[in-house]
């Protein structure tokens, strides 16, 4: 069932408790041992976060198998027949144009634009129902913009990111993976995880990549593959260095350094960060 019509079934009677695949800190652990952290990043993106992938022990073309008969689940039967949706190919050609964009600002009349040119017309509210039908399911997730100077949240472009990378691999195949994006997306899940809600920050003209709030306070965080190059660096530092107030401000890379510290700004190994190894 969808998210509304649980609510709606059993209005003021539950208690929703959302559930994300695993982590790659239970992966970790679930393969026995915390060796080759590289190696076993790479087989977390591309095997599956599902927890039945384990069971198949990296043969891909039975978890391909079982990837599909999720996303067909999902997709062909749930989201279709509960929102009557009658485009079926539309659908799933806006859930593939989501997943190749992770990360990027999207919008409802962007992507019925995008469509439109491409010969296949559909309405902006329609991409909306859709959209909206996606998260409802827990394939994707939605990041709102937040306006850290004003402390507003915003209408303006949001971002979506996707429950799984092994689907995506399943959906668009090897040669369209954004490791960057992808590693944008493994964190944004994580801090879900953490309990944090998670935005993605506006300060002056720069983004922060997310704004996370708990009742703890509020953590800002820069993900980025590598920042070895100095102009890379800056543009990551540019946005944190903008934010006056002095909560934790952290970019997150796959750089193998030990933790630095650039005028209070933590610079720290994501994979260590994933496992838990450092806040």
């Amino acid at each position: 069932m969808l998210t509304s019509e649980i609510a709606t079934m059993i209005s003021g009677r539950y208690i929703q408790i959302e559930m994300l695949p695993l982590s790659f800190k239970e992966y970790m652990e679930s393969t026995g041992n915390m060796n080759d952290r590289g190696i076993k990043y790479t087989e977390y993106l591309q095997n599956s976060s599902f927890p039945y992938a384990l069971q198949l022990k990296n043969q891909l073309d039975e978890i391909r198998d079982y990837l599909e008969g999720i996303y067909n689940t999902i997709v062909v039967k749930d989201i279709v027949h509960r929102k009557n949706i009658t485009d079926t190919m539309m659908l799933k050609s806006i859930l593939k144009f989501v997943f190749d964009n992770i990360g990027n600002p999207l919008s409802s009349k962007k992507i019925s634009d995008t469509m439109t040119s491409l010969g296949r017309k559909i309405n902006s509210r329609t991409v909306e129902k859709y959209l909206e039908a996606f998260s409802e399911s827990y394939i994707t997730y939605p990041a709102k913009k937040y306006n850290i100077k004003g402390k507003e949240y915003l209408k303006s472009l949001e971002k979506y990111y996707i429950v799984d990378i092994g689907m995506r691999y399943m959906l668009l195949g090897s040669k369209m993976m954004d490791i960057g994006h992808i590693l944008e997306n493994v964190v944004y899940l994580e801090l879900l995880r953490r309990g944090y809600d998670v935005y993605v920050g506006k300060i002056d003209n720069y983004e922060v990549n997310f704004v996370a709030q708990s009742h703890k306070g509020t953590i800002y965080y820069q993900v980025a593959l590598i920042v070895r190059d100095e102009k890379t660096l800056q543009r990551e530092l540019r946005p944190l260095q903008a934010i006056r107030d002095h909560y934790p401000k952290v970019i997150l890379t796959m750089d193998e350094d030990s933790k630095i510290q650039y005028d209070g700004i933590r610079r720290i190994n994501a994979r260590d960060w994933l496992l838990g190894l450092t806040d």
